[in-house]
């Protein structure tokens, strides 16, 4: 689709405009009569204490410089005094160090009620709690990480896990969440990868609409996170700068967020620790007024991320000391300071005194804050008048119904020749389960291995050792041993090697114990933890994305005896395995590759449902398997010159594409339509039949994908526009219907304003991102010079992955060019539909 760009260029809407600080008194939020009257009451002093966080405890490195950040922060013990003019949050009670819930909650109500009844204004505080993977507190259920939300693409179980989390809290008297993360997965070497759910902004946006939903309808207010581009990084350095380009910005990095807020309603919003372009998020304008509220309309808070404000001066160095950092965060429109009071308490309040800086850009945060504790419940006269929990049980059989149910549709089947699953039925009707199975690898046996790097277990009870996990973490080797108890059958251990390090000592007895065994279930991959601690996880990014240690050696020894291997990879990122999957790529491989991202508490029995046929998997990649780091970053969103091409000897081809994923059975699509034309702005429907070929039921991902034939700017090869996850007896065929809004064609054009353009558009099914039909267009995997150029040392080629595809359909969008705006639809809406049979529809 293509437009003809203006002599002169318009307001833009799909980016920020570049301006000067504003100088001038800022407008004040409308707020209720009851917030007017309690702000009008307030000394400086009592405003600025509204703005900032307060950290109980201090046990252990759980955020970016946080010995040193703290070091001035006065002594618990004295909270009478540090509270003196009130408190905007408590920042991690539950969080910070394993306590008794029960015990942690009568403490709490005592300490809210102390400051209503003590301080001056009455007013309790916040309560802010990580929540990513579930609530971060001792004895907490634990659920899968969200690169494992992703590979579900099940919005609605999420809304279902984010419901249960938010409920845990809220009995506890948490009032906010800081999740989810709605970061655009573009460099698997960021350590951060498992805290995100993909690389397609679409599918970011609609799973952590429907986490922020979940979670609200429990009273708890999500925060998104990391606003915005934090996952932009160079080179998947944390921290490092952004060099992302406006455009980049608005098509690829805002849009979730956009959704979270204007679809999802979310209440609160952490800005990102990086800089755009040379400007730090925590000081931008543009982004937390400008774009976050006068464009989205966004009304609820903006929070620093840990330390946030402070770095403005210590790190970023845009600041000349704390007071300054705190002038231009509260201007760009960042509102509480957290987990402390490093810049928003005295080095503010002297800049205030001096004249320096108007109080009303106090005023503006302090309203905003107060309005938020009234929507909370924490201005009511009967606010704690209620009882804690004397006990409280936050790891509960329906917690880990859902925690098993979202693991196992996380599972990604990446390889099977046929060894997969490993219990089929007999001819007299009985389950063959293998006499012998030996279970090796260095997450074989490691409950630390199924949880990601947010996780309590992980992120806090590593510096505590020797405390019990407080909830039940079945292995992979201990899940299967149950599974398989009763069945006659054998199941061996060997370690073989750690996660990480050059000791190859225990390989000897892998490699032995799969000798003797009619299958190996090889487990390896990462071990999540911060700064250093750990392969994957805040602080720990990679130059190589080879498995860590020496664990592919591991699996190239053991497959190397001749027993059929099934390797299985507990990760928090995308590993460069084509060696374990490719043909040809080494002597032999692995008969079957399952990728599991973190899969939480219940991983351990999810992944033994899968291996042994209990379980379907039905999972897909929500991100690329890549070939190799030195081809990152990398994204599926690529133009034709983004892939292989015959003007470079680099190949950034993926090993498996986004959308990709096995089943124990087959599907195939027919009978596509595509409405034929559709008026930019407006509403197109595509209806496809999905057929399960196979002998056993099973759930499809059915993924409907775009390409805009030509447009003002370059545009992908394949874009997702919706999916739907539809289950499927066998021989049995549904209707799926997609009414996708023409806003999924949007983009910035060249005045930078997202629009969608006439022209016309290819509209296709396909199993993954890369599915081809049986005759895919010659531009696909022709030459992209035409035979102008040819690269004598790696001629251009397109490796195709095997994958159900529909031939693609053409969609003429006409009319004039659309700006996209608030009232333009963002969703796509699905209808699934039971047929008579294949070709009759219901």
């Amino acid at each position: 689709m293509t437009d003809v760009v203006p002599a002169v260029p318009t307001a833009p809407t799909g980016a920020p405009e570049a301006r000067a600080p504003r100088v001038v008194p800022p407008q004040q939020p409308t707020v209720s009569e009851r917030v007017r009257a309690l702000h009008a009451r307030m000394t400086l002093e009592e405003k600025l204490a509204q703005l900032v966080g307060y950290w109980l405890d201090q046990n252990g490195t759980v955020a970016p410089m946080q010995s040193e950040m703290t070091a001035g922060q006065q002594d618990g013990g004295r909270l009478a005094e540090i509270t003196r003019h009130g408190m905007g949050h408590y920042t991690r009670v539950y969080g910070t160090r394993p306590v008794d819930p029960a015990e942690r909650a009568a403490w709490l109500w005592a300490e809210q009620r102390r400051l209503q009844r003590e301080t001056r204004l009455g007013i309790p505080a916040i309560v802010h709690e990580e929540c990513l993977t579930g609530l971060a507190a001792w004895q907490a259920a634990t659920y899968p990480t969200p690169l494992a939300w992703g590979a579900s693409f099940d919005p609605e179980l999420v809304e279902e896990m984010a419901r249960e989390v938010g409920e845990s809290m809220r009995a506890l008297g948490v009032h906010q969440g800081l999740a989810p993360v709605l970061d655009v997965v573009r460099d698997p070497r960021w350590g951060r990868v498992d805290e995100c759910v993909g690389e397609d902004p679409y599918l970011v946006g609609t799973v952590g609409t429907a986490y922020v939903r979940g979670l609200q309808d429990a009273g708890v207010h999500a925060t998104l996170k990391h606003f915005v581009a934090y996952s932009g990084s160079h080179a998947g350095r944390n921290h490092a700068p952004v060099s992302a380009g406006p455009r980049e910005v608005a098509d690829v990095y805002l849009p979730p967020f956009e959704m979270a807020v204007r679809d999802g309603g979310a209440r609160s919003v952490m800005a990102s620790y990086v800089d755009i372009d040379g400007i730090p998020l925590h000081a931008s304008e543009e982004y937390l007024t400008e774009v976050l509220r006068e464009r989205w309309g966004f009304d609820g808070v903006v929070v620093a991320d840990y330390f946030g404000v402070a770095f403005l001066e210590v790190m970023q160095r845009v600041a000349a000391d704390r007071g300054e950092a705190a002038a231009q965060a509260l201007q760009a429109g960042l509102d509480v300071e957290l987990p402390t009071g490093d810049a928003y308490l005295e080095p503010l309040a002297e800049r205030v005194r001096s004249g320096a800086l108007d109080e009303a850009w106090v005023d503006r945060a302090v309203l905003r804050l107060l309005g938020q504790k009234e929507e909370l419940g924490l201005l009511d006269p009967d606010a704690y008048a209620d009882e804690p929990p004397a006990r409280i049980e936050l790891d509960t059989p329906r917690q880990r119904a859902t925690a098993r149910r979202l693991a196992q549709e996380s599972l990604v089947l990446l390889a099977n020749d046929g060894v997969l699953p490993l219990v089929r039925p007999r001819a007299d009707g009985a389950a063959g389960a293998p006499r012998r199975i030996a279970v090796v690898g260095p997450n074989a046996d490691s409950s630390e291995a199924l949880m990601g790097c947010y996780s309590f277990v992980n992120h806090v009870l590593a510096h505590h050792p020797g405390t019990p996990a407080g909830i039940e973490l079945p292995t992979v080797l201990e899940s299967l041993r149950d599974a398989l108890a009763g069945a006659g059958t054998e199941v061996t251990h060997a370690v073989g090697c750690a996660v990480d390090g050059d000791d190859v000592l225990g390989i000897p007895a892998a490699v032995d114990a799969a000798r003797g065994a009619d299958v190996a279930v090889v487990v390896v991959g990462d071990e999540a933890g911060l700064f250093g601690r750990g392969t994957v996880g805040e602080g720990n990014d990679v130059e190589s994305l080879e498995l860590p240690g020496v664990q592919r050696r591991l699996v190239e020894e053991v497959v190397a005896t001749g027993t059929p291997v099934v390797l299985v990879l507990l990760t928090g990122r995308p590993y460069a395995i084509g060696w374990a999957i490719e043909d040809g790529a080494a002597p032999a491989r692995p008969a079957a590759v399952l990728q599991g991202f973190f899969p939480g508490e219940e991983g351990g029995r999810a992944v033994a449902d899968v291996l042994l046929g209990a379980v379907n998997p039905s999972g897909r990649l929500p991100v690329t398997l890549p070939r190799a780091a030195g081809a990152q970053p990398y994204s599926y969103l690529q133009p034709v010159l983004g892939g292989p091409s015959d003007v470079t000897s680099a190949d950034p081809t993926p090993v498996r594409p986004f959308g990709f994923g096995l089943s124990y059975t087959r599907f195939a699509y027919a009978d596509l339509e595509v409405d034929a034309r559709v008026a930019a702005g407006g509403t197109f429907a595509a209806a496809v039949t999905v057929t399960n070929t196979g002998d056993v039921a099973g759930t499809d991902v059915v993924q409907l994908y775009a390409r805009d034939v030509a447009g003002s700017v370059p545009r992908p090869v394949a874009q997702l526009l919706g999916y739907a996850r539809v289950e499927l007896a066998p021989g049995e065929s549904r209707r799926v219907t997609f009414r996708v809004p023409t806003t999924r064609l949007a983009f910035t054009d060249r005045r930078l304003v997202r629009v969608v353009e006439p022209g016309d558009v290819q509209v296709w099914v396909g199993a993954h991102a890369g599915a081809v039909d049986a005759a895919p267009a010659t531009d696909d995997l022709g030459s992209t010079t035409g035979g102008a150029i040819v690269n004598e040392s790696a001629p251009a080629q397109r490796r195709v992955v095997p994958g159900a595809a529909t031939p693609r359909a053409t969609l003429a969008v006409t009319g004039p060019v659309h700006e996209v705006g608030a009232a333009d639809e963002r969703i796509v809406a699905v209808e699934v539909s039971a047929l008579a049979d294949a070709g009759e529809r219901a």
